[in-house]
């Protein structure tokens, strides 16, 4: 039987193989250099290009690696959550295939976790000495107004719940995505806040973060749907959906989709 590895790393990829691979090398490296066991999965969230190939030349190499590929887009959230599900990791950290968070960031998560949280979040938002942002103008005041929503969620004290660089105790982890139930983007949110409703201590710590071109994500027709996903999520909550695991089927692929590890 194998041994459980000190972290499971995941990255969702919807059509990512122009920008996929620097990342994955990038994060290969670091984690390698530390001297802990980790495992590194990958998402294909029904990709439509090249990302599983991408993959899948790393992982001949690469015993850390392993993909799971949906065989139809599902959206981030389902995509996390199909990782999570499947890590096997003392610890849980999520990141954007972008690799728009350097990997040396997970040291400033996880010196929360050792100092007593259970949930470490990046945050673009919070700021440190020796911490930079580059991101636009236009996107911090699509947050502004998204973060107001935020707040009818159950999460205002947060300023940022969108980072993709996220870091759980494998425990917490499990717990929170099986009652996830937000396939989109603003999965984020949810996860936030039923990590609020179980009592669970959340960190925001300031990480490095730089804007990278070729981002899948509409302004203009996301930003509705994800303003939707929150009022969903709002009317859920009230009606007391998160206090237990989801286990029925929930926003399912259609019924071709399938999960490969590899």
């Amino acid at each position: 039987m194998r041994s459980q590895p000190e972290l499971s790393v995941i990255v969702p990829a919807y059509n990512e193989q122009a920008r996929l691979r620097p990342t994955l090398v990038s994060y290969l490296r670091y984690f390698r250099g530390r001297g802990e066991a980790f495992e590194l999965i990958v998402v294909d969230d029904g990709s439509l290009d090249s990302t599983t190939a991408v993959v899948e030349r790393v992982a001949a190499d690469t015993p850390e690696v392993r993909l799971i590929r949906l065989a139809e887009n599902c959206g981030k959230g389902y995509a996390v959550r199909s990782g999570v599900v499947n890590a096997r990791g003392r610890l849980v950290l999520f990141a954007d295939a972008d690799g728009s968070t350097p990997p040396e960031e997970f040291e400033r998560l996880r010196h929360a976790i050792a100092a007593g949280a259970d949930v470490a979040i990046g945050s673009r938002v919070v700021r440190t000495d020796g911490v930079s942002v580059r991101t636009r103008l236009h996107r911090r005041l699509i947050g502004r107004a998204f973060h107001a929503l935020v707040r009818l969620c159950g999460v205002p004290d947060i300023a940022d719940t969108q980072c993709g660089f996220k870091l759980f105790q494998g425990p917490v982890a499990h717990v929170l995505f099986s009652r996830m139930r937000t396939a989109g983007f603003s999965f984020d949110v949810e996860v936030l806040m039923m990590a609020r409703l179980c009592g669970y201590g959340i960190a925001e710590v300031p990480v490095n973060w730089m804007h990278q071109p070729g981002s899948r994500i509409n302004l203009a027709t996301d930003s509705i749907r994800m303003a939707w996903e929150l009022l969903v999520i709002r009317a859920r909550r009230q009606r007391g959906e998160y206090l237990a695991p989801h286990v029925a089927p929930w926003s399912a692929p259609p019924p071709t989709a399938r999960a490969v590890a590899v």
